[in-house]
This record gives structure tokens, sequence and C-alpha cells, in this order.
């Protein structure tokens, strides 16, 4: 029996490349700054949907700068003509990477070790600019969990 699974196309096989050369170079500029790559790519089932399928988050890179781990989304464009790379790491994605993040530090018991969020902005060179035209963008502390914590209300709303 054919398998009844459609094809991936040219364009989705062309962003997952793109992707996939963005976190090579990120791994490169990370490590030429001086962070120590732990992880690559580590996926890990943080809870269901609303269908009750299993969600799975991915992290880029997980890595260290001195003593501080950190959790590094990738964000990688042909082009920033309409926005840059990083305006993509959209408050769901952050939700994701920080339930991913507190999984992976419940597993290798890194609960009190400093943490953060990054995330790596590239725009690859058009053909005219050649090598040169790569930029690469490191944002770090890109953003923190506080936005997430639920707040307390107070016992009382008036007198």
């Amino acid at each position: 029996m054919p398998n009844s699974s459609p094809a991936p196309s040219a364009n989705t096989s062309t962003i997952l490349e793109l992707g996939r050369r963005g976190e090579e170079l990120a791994a490169a500029f990370l490590m030429q700054a001086g962070f120590q790559i732990v992880a690559a790519n580590f996926t890990i089932p943080v809870g269901r949907n609303r269908n009750d399928a299993v969600v799975n988050v991915e992290i880029d890179l997980v890595t260290y700068e001195g003593p501080t781990l950190c959790f590094v989304e990738v964000k990688t464009r042909a082009s920033d003509w309409f926005a840059a790379p990083s305006a993509n790491v959209d408050l769901r994605k952050q939700r994701q990477i920080i339930r991913a993040a507190h999984a992976y530090r419940r597993m290798f018991d890194l609960t009190k070790t400093p943490y953060r969020y990054d995330v790596v902005s590239i725009v690859l060179p058009t053909a005219e600019e050649g090598p040169r035209g790569l930029r690469i963008e490191l944002l770090r502390n890109f953003w923190s969990e506080e936005k997430f914590r639920k707040r307390r209300w107070p016992e009382r709303y008036c007198d």
C-alpha cells in the first residue's frame, strides 16, 4: 500500500535547511564568544494540548557562559526586510521554552544554577553581499519568567 502522507514540499525543506544552517552558525558564533555548548536541539515533552496530543518543545542550544546556564533560541532569516528574526520569538514560544527549560533543569538537577534565556538572530547575506554580509546578533536575557508568573491579588479589593 502506498504511503498516503504528503511529501514535504521544496519550500518546507528549504526552510528546514535555513534553520539548520542558522543553528550551525549560531553554535560556532557562541563557541567563538566563549560559550560552552552542552546540548543542541534538545527536545522534551512538556504537556498536552487541547486535543490531548503530546506537546514536544525543542530548545535550539543549551550553553554555559561561565557559571550561567543559557537556553538559546536561534532565529534565521534570508532577509530582515519585513522584521528582525528575533520578532518571531513570541510569547507562546517563550512560554514553551520556559516549560522545557524547567524540565531540563529538573532532569539534570540544575535547579539552583543561574540561568537565562537568549536569542541569536541571524540574517544570511545575499549573493551580492557575499560572506561579509552575514549578520549575527546575540540578545542576552531576551526575556525573563517574570511576565509569566501568576499574580497574587490582595485579599480585599476595597474597604
